[in-house]
């Protein structure tokens, strides 16, 4: 079973991140904390498996409060949680060690997929495998995939812009993944930003 600390400055967040938690399969704990501090002196007595922090108002402490809970305590599996269009400061928060990131509207599923990815040991901060370093050849539209990952656009948003089917972003995704070998949108935007394939 799973433990989750939620960090949020606000508490209206805080409450409905925690309800919404709560139903996850698996998830048989959820606490919150509002404050940086109150969260790095709970963490070592309590050890939950998953911390959530939130970064949207105070972006700096969401990005510092990673940085120090992970220098603190390597192993401790951090996940982000922004708007959309915080993608960068997301993945200045992967960049520091988050295991990956959370959109407001992320689906249950895709909250279901995250904790298992992070969880796993999944890192999305890691150093790149030496295989990746050369030979990473993105088409065109891949780019265009990955930008529109980058600038937090559903598969839908990204089709309508690029006129294409849902489905053929979703290939286009697929390749994509695969030629850059991660797993998801969280991994491919921090992969993305990491190798200058997107700024």
């Amino acid at each position: 079973m799973t433990s989750v600390l939620i960090c949020d400055e606000r508490r209206g967040v805080r409450d409905g991140l925690a309800q919404f938690m709560s139903v996850v399969p698996g998830v048989d704990r959820v606490d919150t904390v509002a404050s940086g501090d109150d969260m790095l002196e709970r963490f070592p007595r309590e050890r939950p498996d998953v911390v959530l922090v939130g970064t949207q108002r105070a972006v700096d402490t969401g990005i510092v409060l990673t940085r120090r809970l992970v220098s603190r305590h390597p192993r401790a599996c951090v996940l982000v949680f922004g708007a959309a269009d915080d993608t960068a400061n997301i993945v200045a928060a992967v960049a520091c060690g988050a295991r990956g990131y959370l959109r407001w509207d992320a689906s249950h599923a895709e909250v279901c997929a995250a904790l298992a990815h992070a969880l796993a040991g999944v890192e999305l901060a890691g150093p790149r495998p030496a295989r990746q370093d050369t030979d990473v050849r993105l088409t065109a539209r891949e780019l265009q995939v990955l930008v529109g990952m980058t600038e937090g656009k559903s598969n839908g948003e990204i089709g309508r812009e690029l006129f294409l089917s849902e489905d053929t972003v979703k290939t286009h995704a697929r390749r994509l993944f695969r030629k850059l070998g991660v797993n998801d949108r969280a991994q491919a935007v921090a992969h993305g930003f990491r190798r200058g394939l997107v700024s």
